[in-house]
């Protein structure tokens, strides 16, 4: 078997926990619907940044409310690069899979869109 990693990308509208968390719920749950053989038992983890505006919460606690018990999670901060995307949540799920990579399916919702438009899907 293979690990996989499943990027993921979204943007919250305020920095407070309510909008992360469902931001990021929302990212997840997408992730999940473009890849159905996806479970949480395989996953060997994953790892979530945001931006530096973002800080009222751990988005991994989205995670965790979708079931995601016994995955490990982990959080950070993202590269403060000038002019890069506010308020940006970002995810690497690394995945154990015998899919080929083609056939793993990224997902960048709202304006993150705009970092992968050849990835981008509406949900």
């Amino acid at each position: 078997m293979t690990v996989r990693g499943i990027r993921g990308a979204t943007t919250a509208e305020i920095n407070e926990p309510a909008a992360i968390l469902s931001a990021t719920r929302q990212m997840l749950e997408a992730i999940l619907v473009t890849n159905p053989s996806l479970r949480s038992d395989d996953l060997s983890s994953a790892w979530f940044t945001v931006t530096a505006d973002l800080t009222a919460v751990y988005p991994a606690a989205a995670a965790r409310q979708i079931g995601w018990t016994m995955v490990p999670l982990m959080c950070s901060l993202e590269i403060p690069v000038p002019g890069s995307l506010p308020r940006c949540i970002r995810v690497l799920l690394h995945w154990n899979t015998d899919l080929p990579q083609e056939e793993i399916q990224h997902v960048y919702l709202g304006q993150a869109a705009d970092l992968r438009p050849d990835l981008a899907r509406s949900f």
